[in-house]
C-alpha cells in the first residue's frame, strides 16, 4: 500500500513550460519496445501528445505547478515500469460523480483502452486541448472528459467549488466533486444506454458505489482512498449533527 495524501484546495494554477521529461529521454529504447508490445495487443492505442506534471507545490490553498509535453507511449511505459523517479508525474483531473442520493458513479474502462478493466471516475491524461496559451486548465479538462466518457454535460451536474487533491505514488489526482440531480441508478441506466450506442466507448459499463462494501480491486487505491475520505467526512458530520 502506497502512502496517500489528501488535501482540499480552493484552486489550481498550472502553466505549460518547455522542458524535456528525463524518463522519456533516458529510456527511449525501452519505451519503444514497450509500445511495440502494447500496440501488438491493443492496436487502437494512439501515441498522441500528453502533458505530465513537473514541479508543483501547495501554496496558500492553491496547488500550483508546471506541465511538460511528451508522448503517450512515454507515459504508458513509465506507468508499466512502476512509476520510476523522474522530473514529472501523472497530474490529472477526475469528475467525482455522484447521484442525487450520494452514491458514486464510476466507469469500467473498455478492453481496447490502455487501462482496460480498471474502474475510475471520468478522467483523462491532460493534453494540448487543455492548454490555453501558457495556462493548463484542468477544470476544462474534467468537464470535457465528463461529456466524452458519459454523454453527460456540465449543465446536468452541480459542480462544487474547489478541489480535493489525492497524491499517491506517481499521481496527483485532482478530484472535482459533481452531483447529479437524479439518483445514481437512474444515471447509470442512462449512461449505459449511451455507451451501448458507441462502437468504441471509453467505458464499458458504469458502477454504483454506495459505501466501502461496494469497493472492488479494480478500483485503484487512490480512488478508494478518495471515496473513503468522503464517506468518513460525511459520517463524522452526521454524527455531530445528531449529538
Amino acid at each position: 500500500m502506497s502512502e496517500i495524501r489528501i488535501d482540499t484546495v480552493a484552486a489550481l494554477d498550472f502553466k505549460l513550460k518547455a522542458d524535456v521529461w528525463d524518463f522519456a529521454r533516458d529510456r527511449a529504447a525501452e519505451i519503444a519496445a514497450h509500445w511495440h508490445e502494447r500496440t501488438a495487443e491493443q492496436p487502437r492505442l494512439f501515441n498522441g501528445r500528453v502533458l505530465m506534471l513537473a514541479d508543483h507545490a501547495f501554496e496558500d490553498g492553491v496547488l500550483r505547478g508546471h506541465f511538460i509535453e511528451t508522448a503517450f507511449a512515454d507515459f504508458l511505459a513509465w506507468r508499466a515500469f512502476g512509476f520510476p523517479a523522474s522530473n514529472a508525474c501523472n497530474g490529472f483531473a477526475m469528475a467525482a460523480l455522484r447521484g442525487s442520493e450520494g452514491a458514486f458513479l464510476l466507469g469500467e474502462m473498455s478492453p481496447h483502452t490502455a487501462s482496460a478493466g480498471a474502474v475510475y471516475f471520468p478522467a483523462g491524461t491532460p493534453d494540448l486541448q487543455d492548454a490555453f496559451g501558457e495556462t493548463v486548465d484542468l477544470d476544462a479538462s474534467v468537464r470535457r472528459e465528463l461529456t466524452e466518457e458519459t454523454g453527460l454535460t456540465p449543465h446536468e451536474v452541480e459542480i462544487a467549488p474547489g478541489w480535493i487533491v489525492v497524491c499517491s505514488l506517481g499521481r496527483v489526482a485532482c478530484m472535482k466533486p459533481m452531483r447529479l440531480r437524479v439518483p445514481a441508478e437512474a444515471a447509470r441506466a442512462r449512461i449505459d444506454a449511451w455507451l451501448a450506442e458507441d462502437p468504441h466507448p471509453e467505458f464499458a459499463r458504469m458502477h454504483v458505489v454506495r459505501g466501502p462494501q461496494d469497493f472492488t480491486p479494480a478500483m485503484p487505491e487512490f480512488v478508494r482512498a478518495y471515496m473513503t475520505h468522503v464517506f468518513g467526512a460525511e459520517a463524522a458530520h452526521h454524527t455531530l449533527l445528531t449529538r
